[in-house]
């Protein structure tokens, strides 16, 4: 409704513009933006200091020209207005924009839904961390990130595949499974032995003691650890794999599809991306090693692929990983990936090219740290485990909603600081509440008034006072469309505080459910409007809504 109508006004824009100026402008170079301040308009376009330049003219010049032409009923304009140093302010008529409520009424969560991604298909690759231990902070934020945007990205029409990568087949899991077995040995009195690879867990002693109650001492006959070996290693995996599943679940995140590293092994993947690379000239031995040539392809230096002791890097299946994703007739793949793993995406995109796949198809997001505050104190180890914050931890003190609105409402791309003494404030001064309150204030009108019909049309509502509401209603296509382009779901967040405030400026201005049962009716209208938004933009960023409050 509002595209269409956006796209009406960039023609007639292009058009002034050729026939008042003789200028053929691009119609892709006129951008609308919502301005912040809605005494300037619903919509704001900049074209006219765009154009300056080019045609040496002063801007303000220019902008009055596409306002003096401009057809104001034609294009569901109320006015136009010139300010600053350019900007062409437009103001929609009232009667277009009551008709988006009628919109959102009838399409419920549909509305929103945009073809901005045209059915392609993309690979959304998050968390996918070593299944060795328990999730920690940065992989909470990776996860409400990554789901976020699968969210969205299914709201703007693309076909979205949520993966996760098992690292189960490299030296982590062989480690993991020295780890059970020195503890099993421990419980016994035998001597064992753990060295800096390692892991010290209080879960590693707890999976030894599983293991006890269910094969008491069988294997540690002839202390054979090859003979207990793959056991050890698929209860341990097994274990620690259905932890970290049930943690995410309840933090409101599924996957499509669990991909296991072994697997690439198993069917002989890696070992044919190695033959690939080495059969096209584009990897090289040195003091013992395979080498891959990414510097040619703007990596700081080559990287090993096979080391001089015969094991691979971790590069090495990351490649026939990649390649299998893109086998698998993905059009984008988009990976989450910790601060620690900037320099890895040229050497990843050179690997993409050598082995025949498209290097623009790869996109990763990178993750700032999470600084953990409580009573605004740093918060750095957990107080069970003495160890790193996990998420457990962190869902059992503040839960999900709290965590994925927090987690989500500042950019991936920036550090940022979790608040849990916010987190779990009952109060207008903690985000998520503030919002989630606004949807059950909503909700608790219409539970008050039973008389409530929906109306087709409105003729007693003053909409003076809906402005906003209106103006923010009408925009979430818009929204959602640019979460989308630019894969930043803290648009989301944003946009839900806005509407939120924009609702409890007016529900305290303004008594919604009144004498008069037409104009009650009229208002609940907007309201259920708002509503169905409002809930759809939370359910976009993994937060639930609540009835009551």
């Amino acid at each position: 409704m509002v595209e269409k109508l956006l796209n009406a006004i960039k023609v007639e824009i292009h058009n002034i513009i050729r026939n008042e100026f003789n200028l053929d402008l691009d119609i892709n170079e006129i951008f609308f933006d919502t301005p912040k301040d809605k005494e300037h308009g619903d919509y704001s376009t900049n074209i006219a200091m765009k154009l300056a330049r080019p045609l040496r003219m002063n801007p303000i010049i220019i902008a009055n020209k596409i306002k003096d032409n401009i057809k104001l009923e034609e294009n569901n304009l109320n006015k136009v207005e010139v300010a600053g140093s350019g900007f062409i302010n437009l103001y929609l008529q009232n009667d277009f924009l009551t008709k988006i409520i009628f919109k959102i009424n009838k399409e419920k969560e549909n509305f929103g839904n945009i073809d901005y991604g045209k059915s392609k298909k993309v690979n959304i690759e998050y968390v996918s961390a070593n299944p060795t231990g328990f999730l920690h902070v940065g992989h909470c934020r990776g996860a409400a990130y990554g789901d976020s945007l699968a969210r969205i990205y299914k709201k703007a029409g693309f076909i979205v595949n949520r993966e996760y990568y098992i690292n189960d087949g490299g030296n982590q899991i062989e480690n993991l499974v020295k780890s059970i077995y020195a503890r099993y040995n421990e419980l016994f009195g035998l001597p064992f032995n753990l060295d800096d690879d390692c892991y010290h867990g209080k879960e590693i002693i707890d999976i030894a003691k599983m293991i006890k109650e269910e094969v008491n001492d069988k294997y540690i006959i002839n202390n054979d650890y090859n003979y207990c070996h793959d056991y050890f290693r698929q209860f341990g995996v097994n274990y620690l794999l259905n932890n970290l599943k049930k943690d995410l679940k309840d933090f409101n995140i599924e996957f499509d599809t669990w991909f296991s590293e072994k697997s690439l092994y198993d069917n002989g993947d890696v070992e044919r991306t190695l033959e690939n690379l080495k059969a096209n000239g584009y990897t090289y031995e040195k003091e013992g090693a395979i080498w891959l040539k990414t510097s040619e392809f703007g990596d700081e230096k080559d990287r090993v692929l096979i080391k001089s002791d015969k094991t691979l890097t971790y590069l090495t299946p990351d490649i026939a990983y990649h390649m299998n994703k893109l086998g698998r007739g993905y059009d984008e793949l988009i990976d989450v990936l910790g601060a620690d793993h900037y320099g890895y995406i040229p050497r990843l995109k050179a690997a993409i090219k050598y082995s025949g796949g498209n290097p623009d198809a790869l996109n990763v997001d990178i993750l700032q740290m999470v600084r953990v505050l409580q009573d605004g104190e740093e918060v750095k180890m957990s107080k069970r485990s003495g160890k790193a914050i996990t998420m457990r931890d962190l869902l059992d003190e503040v839960g999900s909603d709290a965590l994925r609105f927090l987690f989500i409402q500042k950019s991936l791309s920036t550090q940022m600081d979790l608040d849990l003494s916010l987190a779990v404030k009952q109060s207008n001064d903690n985000p998520v509440y503030y919002v989630q309150y606004a949807y059950a204030r909503i909700r608790s009108l219409f539970n008050k008034f039973n008389k409530y019909k929906e109306v087709n049309e409105f003729n007693k509502l003053d909409f003076t006072k809906l402005q906003d509401i209106l103006a923010l209603l009408i925009q979430y296509p818009s929204v959602i469309e640019e979460a989308a382009s630019k894969r930043i779901p803290h648009k989301i967040t944003q946009y839900a505080m806005q509407l939120a405030s924009a609702f409890h400026s007016y529900y305290n201005d303004e008594a919604i459910i009144t004498e008069d049962i037409d104009l009650t009716n009229e208002k609940l209208t907007v309201l259920n409007a708002l509503g169905i938004v409002l809930k759809d933009a939370l359910n976009l960023v993994g937060v639930n809504t609540k009835e009551k409050m």
